[in-house]
């Protein structure tokens, strides 16, 4: 995770001093429009790879999926400055070839994570593994100031993402399984233990994905609506807040790559609050897992809301408390994470990667349109009423999209997660197990860890 948001968050931190005279390095007279077409052509390929990329995991394996689209990705971050120095419709071309390797990113790992993580540790475990992303925001962003200073530039950005990228691809297809009965590195028990607590079953592998089912669940549509909301406030601040913090906070480079990763090691670190908590509170028969889901979710998109709501009225001589106030924004979202995030998995084991496809192929969509709408919207980078805008707009989305997720949302298996043969009885029996107010395992073999 985090060596794939090295790929997508680049070029973010990146337009600022491609589009700065600094020493020794090539600048770009790109207008704001130009901007918002370059920051967000890389979805214009993800939405499109997101459910093939489900499909093609299920078929022939995550590892090989998710392998190969790291290695091209990281192969295409050597030709960024090039198509840089060729024109502004380049750089664009060159991120939706980018997004549509990147769109394989989340759909194989929740195949992977609904093959390999228990559900008495699904919080945690799946929190740990998609923390990469904001931990990969991070440290992108805080180390870009340093290599902007230093002697290769700009361009020393995505030199860096494309080597360590191909890197970690040998090492994956080294020592990756794409579940744990096909491991060479894993004891028998352990399988065992592992196998019976996930629902994904491999034997149900060559089922057809029930499509019709999936789009008739109110839960589903729940589901969509929470991971659009996050997608879209999310996607505005990462794409944005460097030129926010350069344009209206007025903060030189290097200040501005620290505080732009800032909120994202708060994102990074939060995750590891809220996940054993949400696991706690299920395991203990506190809550139920639906409950949990729609509480933690609430807190990662209507906290940033109000987050957002205050920071519309801060100005360069209030840096301290817009800083603040983005960090919340942001570090608060990780609340998500033990929220939608992984309610693909509560829904259908089997079925969580072309799930995610679809959701986030749809919730995609607003990651092209949100920088669009900044961009619309800010005709001067320079007045923080017109990114008051932005911001209230951001909130409004928030609070719409988890609303129908509170609504709707749900985390028991569905029906439609077994095979039609499967018993109704069974499954509905699963079904209440699964969203009882403890999920803990009471068998010998589940005690085994």
């Amino acid at each position: 995770m985090m060596i794939n948001y090295f790929q997508r968050v680049n070029i973010s931190a990146g337009i600022v001093p491609m589009t700065q005279s600094t020493a020794g390095a090539p600048f770009y007279n790109w207008d704001t429009s130009q901007k918002s077409l370059i920051l967000s052509s890389f979805f214009w390929g993800y939405v499109l790879s997101q459910v093939p990329a489900g499909l093609l995991a299920r078929r022939f394996g995550a590892k090989v999926v998710l392998g190969s689209a790291t290695a091209t990705g990281g192969i295409l971050c050597f030709f960024h400055p090039m198509a840089a120095n060729s024109g502004w419709e380049s750089i664009c071309a060159l991120r939706v070839l980018t997004g549509l390797v990147q769109g394989s990113v989340y759909p194989c790992v929740h195949t992977l994570l609904a093959k390999w993580v228990p559900r008495t540790e699904r919080g945690l475990l799946t929190t740990g593994v998609y923390s990469g992303a904001q931990f990969g925001t991070a440290v992108i962003l805080v180390t870009s100031g340093f290599i902007f200073e230093s002697t290769i530039g700009w361009p020393g950005l995505f030199y860096l993402s494309g080597g360590l990228s191909l890197a970690w691809a040998l090492l994956f297809f080294w020592q990756a399984a794409n579940e744990p009965s096909t491991a060479s590195r894993i004891r028998k028990c352990e399988k065992e233990y592992i196998e019976s607590l996930t629902g994904s079953n491999s034997a149900n592998q060559s089922m057809p994905v029930p499509w019709m089912s999936i789009f008739n669940s109110p839960a589903f549509y729940g589901l969509l609506a929470a991971h659009c909301g996050f997608t879209w406030g999310f996607y505005t601040l990462l794409t944005e807040m460097p030129t926010y913090l350069s344009s209206v906070l007025q903060l030189n480079v290097k200040s501005n790559a620290f505080l732009s990763s800032l909120p994202y090691f708060a994102m990074g670190l939060l995750c590891f609050v809220v996940s054993p908590i949400s696991d706690l509170l299920i395991n203990r028969g506190t809550i139920s897992i639906t409950t949990a889901r729609k509480l933690f979710n609430s807190i990662g998109q209507w906290g940033p809301m109000a987050c957002l709501i205050g920071l519309g009225y801060m100005t360069a001589d209030e840096k301290t408390w817009a800083i603040l106030l983005l960090t919340l924004a942001v570090g608060i979202n990780a609340g998500c994470s033990c929220g939608y995030l992984i309610n693909h998995i509560d829904l259908s084991p089997n079925f969580a990667g072309p799930m995610m496809g679809v959701t986030n192929g749809i919730a995609g969509v607003t990651s092209i349109v949100a920088p669009l709408v900044v961009g619309a919207i800010i005709s001067d980078e320079e007045d923080p009423s017109q990114w008051r805008m932005v911001f209230f707009i951001t909130g409004g989305i928030y609070l719409v999209c988890n609303t129908l997720f509170v609504i709707f949302g749900k985390a028991t298996i569905q029906l439609w997660n077994e095979p039609p043969s499967t018993s109704s009885t069974m499954t509905l029996r699963s079904n209440l197990e699964n969203d009882s107010r403890s999920i803990a395992p009471t068998s010998d073999k589940d005690n085994r860890f």
